[in-house]
């Protein structure tokens, strides 16, 4: 038996797209990351539930829009950690961008999202999440894998 086993956490990323622009929201009263701009939608994946389905529950949650897993366009999976020696976590995160979807974004759970804003691809905000930040600049460039890591 390995003492030093870990736990992995799962997680979505939903990016609605708007042609080269993508939609952020700037978080606030999370106690993760408060004051920086991320994925429009994003959470954990829930026991029984896809990755593609966890994307759709969370666009509904923050965005009160409706998407339906066709809709979702895989971007890429992110093993993830913070670095440290000792981490007794890490993150599998599935990413995916959107292109149509039923309803108009807005701001459904204040407590946790100061705003939404469009924001082109090539000019994202200096304060973002930094491995999604990654993700993002990757998919500018047109160099982002299908698996990448963070952290490690």
């Amino acid at each position: 038996m390995n003492a030093h086993r870990f736990a992995v956490i799962p997680a979505v990323y939903v990016y609605l797209r708007r042609g080269d622009e993508v939609l952020l929201q700037l978080r606030r009263g999370t106690g993760y990351m408060d004051g920086m701009w991320a994925a429009g939608a994003a959470g954990h994946i829930e026991l029984g539930e896809t990755a593609a389905g966890a994307g759709c529950r969370e666009a509904g949650e923050e965005l009160g829009v409706t998407l339906t897993p066709d809709a979702l366009v895989p971007l890429t999976v992110m093993q993830r950690t913070d670095g440290t020696p000792t981490a007794i976590e890490q993150r599998a995160d599935w990413f995916f961008s959107a292109s149509s979807w039923e309803g108009v974004p807005r701001v459904v759970e204040p407590s946790k999202c100061a705003q939404i804003a469009w924001f082109p691809l090539a000019d994202l905000p200096e304060a973002m999440v930094p491995h999604e930040r990654a993700v993002l600049d990757a998919l500018t460039r047109g160099t982002l894998p299908t698996f990448m890591s963070y952290g490690f």
